[in-house]
Formats: C-alpha cells, sequence, structure tokens
C-alpha cells in the first residue's frame, strides 16, 4: 500500500470531551481509531506560571491525506485556547492493520 498513515495525539481535560471527539471523528471518518489513555499528569509553562493538570491523552488513527480537515474539526470540538495536536508519521505498520484503517475511512 502507498497510503501514508499517521497517529495524531491530542491532550483533553475530560474523559467525555475525549469520547465526544473521538466519536465525532470516527462518525465522521476522519479516524478509524481513537485510543483515550489517563488520566496522565501534565506539566507545562503556561502564559508565564507553571501549571500542572490531569487530562486525558487521545492516540487518533488516521490517513496523511486528513489531517488538515481532522485538526480543524478538533479545533472547533476542543475547549482548549491552544490545544495540544501533533502528527506523527506511522513509518511501519501491519498490512492488514493499515487496509483495516483505510478500509474504515473509505
Amino acid at each position: 500500500m502507498s497510503i501514508k498513515f499517521i497517529q495524531v495525539q491530542f491532550t483533553i481535560d475530560n474523559k467525555s470531551s475525549a469520547e465526544k471527539i473521538a466519536r465525532t471523528l470516527i462518525d465522521e471518518k476522519l479516524a478509524a481509531c481513537v485510543q483515550i489513555i489517563g488520566p496522565v499528569t501534565s506539566i507545562y509553562q503556561w502564559q508565564g506560571k507553571l501549571e500542572q493538570s490531569s487530562e486525558f491523552l487521545c492516540l487518533v488513527k488516521t490517513e496523511k491525506s486528513l489531517y488538515s480537515k481532522l485538526e480543524q474539526r478538533i479545533k472547533a470540538l476542543h475547549p482548549y485556547e491552544t490545544p495540544e495536536i501533533i502528527s506523527i508519521d506511522i513509518i511501519d505498520i501491519e498490512l492488514n492493520y493499515s487496509k483495516w484503517i483505510h478500509n474504515s475511512l473509505s
């Protein structure tokens, strides 16, 4: 398969919001799968202050060609002013899993 796959990750403040975004991305065929992990502890600088919060980490499996639409949809649904949205290229992927992702997005 010559299709490029990516894993997109984002964090969010509560599980119900994570689930809502996950269902929307899958319903709209922007994601084949979203794994929700957490809570995780995030420590970061925000507006000049050291912050610590409990968040949920979402891992999204999709095709690279859908990234722009996926990013815009996450931003539209996300409550944060500046959400973390990071894409990681999948270099190697099991053939049947890649076919499943592709078929899930078709």
